[in-house]
């Protein structure tokens, strides 16, 4: 089924001749002669007299909801909620120095866990930053990425931390 562009021209068998002002998701807003403006279902029934082409954005809230969320992830500071494995939750980091003498340090899984991915998410806005830099080339925003990759490479030991795999460091793949 053809979505009716505004200016289309239709009959309907209760209202009469009209035409489409406005169309959103569900609804053709008409215009009749008899029958002043009326909102009728897209998939009603009514004769097409004359058919403009859909001009109109017709976009789902979905549509608009994940376009908001891409452009809130690529220009703030807004992190992502990250959850720690459930295996994790709860858990103790103990590090021991190799001298006796010395005191160890420990430290929640989950406060680790934290930093980790506020590094992650710094590492992200410094990516961001680099792309979006005016003041350098191009070869020097590649030289920078690699760094930025070689960094996920070498923090890839903390991904048993994470829930979902699809938030995990990714370093270099290999070709």
């Amino acid at each position: 089924m053809n979505i009716l562009g505004i200016g289309s021209r239709i009959n309907h068998n209760e209202f009469g001749k009209g035409v489409v002002t406005n169309v959103t998701s569900k609804d053709y807003w008409v215009t009749f002669m008899d029958n002043g403006l009326e909102t009728i279902e897209i998939d009603s029934d009514f004769e097409v007299i004359e058919a403009c082409e859909d001009d109109v954005d017709t976009i789902s809230f979905a549509d608009v909801e994940s376009s908001l969320v891409r452009i809130l992830k690529k220009w703030s500071d807004v992190s992502e909620v990250v959850n720690i494995s459930d295996k994790w939750k709860g858990g103790k980091l103990i590090m021991e120095p190799g001298d006796t003498n010395l005191q160890g340090k420990e430290l929640t899984v989950d406060s680790f866990f934290h930093k980790i991915t506020m590094v992650r998410d710094r590492l992200r806005v410094m990516e961001q930053k680099i792309n979006a830099s005016k003041n350098l080339d191009e070869q020097e925003k590649i030289d920078l990425q690699q760094y930025i990759t070689r960094s996920y490479g070498s923090l890839t030991s903390f991904n048993v931390l994470f829930k979902m795999k699809s938030q995990q460091f990714v370093g270099q793949k290999s070709s």
